[in-house]
């Protein structure tokens, strides 16, 4: 991703599309002033400085079956995190890892469709060589969990 800042037309477009994603360049234009062909060319360019990764839908993980959320924290051999985020972000029940500080080094948040499956995730998939200590924490209930962070300015 691109260091450099975007402009306050970007922002406006973001904040658009991130309220909804399927609308048309036409109507995004409108909602921010300008024209379909400013918003088209700034949208590629959004995309190719990688501050646009992509169109995904976002959806009900109990709808798809995950009824578990778990916050797993992990703790590593010293200069070894390299090795086991590699490892550790093939696994599909980990959607974000977090390089965090205090006593352990990440913290990884994962869905899992039942108690078995995390309980089977945990003994055998986190069992790696350089994985010192695995700290889970069931999550009980969610407050918020908004991905359409781009503030209007």
């Amino acid at each position: 991703m691109s260091t450099k800042p975007i402009s306050k037309l970007d922002k406006k477009i973001l904040y658009v599309l991130n309220k909804n994603g399927r609308k048309s360049l036409r109507t995004v234009a409108k909602e921010v002033g300008t024209s379909a062909a400013s918003i088209y060319n700034n949208v590629k360019k959004l995309e190719k400085m990688g501050v646009i990764k992509g169109y995904i839908p976002l959806y009900d993980e109990k709808a798809i079956g995950n009824s578990i959320i778990a916050l797993i924290s992990l703790r590593t051999q010293q200069g070894k995190w390299k090795e086991v985020t590699k490892e550790i972000s093939k696994y599909p029940q980990i959607r974000a890892i977090y390089d965090i500080t205090g006593d352990m080094d990440f913290v990884c948040v994962c869905y899992f469709k039942n108690a078995e499956e995390l309980d089977r995730f945990i003994k055998n998939q986190l069992q790696l060589p350089f994985v010192e200590r695995v700290l889970t924490n069931i999550v009980l209930n969610v407050y918020k969990d908004e991905r359409r962070s781009i503030p209007p300015e």
